[in-house]
């Protein structure tokens, strides 16, 4: 069991849902023998600096109580050192979590897991030079979806995805990708790129359905140009992961895939990274969780 745990809080996961979960969860901490800090950040470039902080002060485990906008926050501060990462689940997709076998529906439970203190060494990966993911790496019609819904306004929550999706989908039209995966060029039109060193992302969509976390390798799902009509039969089947079995579909895997189309921008965890093109990079055994 972790002695002392820095907690990381994002108290406006689940629209801010989740605070009611703080107190029975550092209380459940605090009854299992830890001694626990709280960082709560004014920002998320705030944030960050506090994880880190925490983290050079070699803590027993820094510990995120949110979703995976902020599981990618504090991979940013644990990656690459022996401090391990915890996840308390208490957002809205915890596709992380759900990939590294957390209870993601009982917070007291995954509490529970944390005080175990059994580490799972794990891969991360890089993206570009300084940034660091756990999960999935996702450009094109996705992404798209998703620029567009931060730009609204309204509807609040997860509706004004469901706009975005809408509003897209009008004006949508395949992208010409290039791909390096270790070497090797794949020029394709596409309706989307994933890169996964875990499965899930957008609340369990199993984009990148084969991916373990652990076997040194990122999978790369590409969803080649197909009429407005089949994606729109195809991308929910993405829920099953059973979309990789479509014509259109490839699968790759590779260490070091560098992404590059016109107009194209990535996210990585549901966190926006920028425009292409981009190198992601695996490292194996970059992680240590607390599962």
């Amino acid at each position: 069991m972790p002695g002392e745990i820095a907690l990381l809080v994002n108290p406006a996961a689940r629209g801010g849902r989740s605070r009611s979960l703080l107190a029975p969860v550092l209380d459940r901490l605090r009854s299992g023998g830890a001694e626990v800090s709280v960082i709560l950040g004014e920002s998320a470039d705030d944030a960050l600096e506090r994880a880190c902080t925490a983290v050079a002060e070699a803590p027993g485990a820094l510990v995120a109580f949110g979703g995976d906008g902020l599981v990618h926050l504090a991979v940013q501060a644990v990656a690459g050192t022996d401090v391990p990462l915890g996840v308390i689940p208490a957002g809205t997709g915890n596709d992380i979590a759900a990939a590294l076998g957390l209870p993601v529906r009982d917070p007291l439970a995954a509490a529970d897991t944390v005080l175990r203190g059994r580490v799972r060494t794990v891969d991360a990966a890089r993206a570009g030079a300084d940034e660091w993911f756990a999960g999935v790496v996702a450009c094109g019609f996705d992404s798209r979806v998703n620029e567009r819904a931060n730009r609204l306004t309204w509807p609040p929550g997860m509706a004004k995805y469901v706009v975005a999706l809408a509003q897209e989908l009008r004006s949508f039209r395949p992208i010409p990708f290039r791909l390096d995966l270790d070497g090797e060029v794949v020029e394709r039109e596409a309706m989307l790129v994933a890169v996964g060193n875990t499965g899930s992302y957008g609340a369990g969509m199993r984009v990148c359905p084969a991916a373990v976390p652990d076997d040194g390798l990122l999978d790369v799902t590409i969803l080649g140009a197909v009429p407005r009509g089949e994606f729109l039969r195809t991308f929910p089947r993405v829920y099953r992961g059973t979309h990789v079995s479509h014509p259109a579909v490839t699968v790759h895997r590779a260490r070091r895939v560098t992404l590059d189309a016109p107009g194209v921008v990535a996210y990585a965890d549901g966190e926006r990274l920028g425009p292409i093109p981009l190198t992601c990079e695996i490292v194996p055994g970059a992680l240590n969780v607390l599962v």
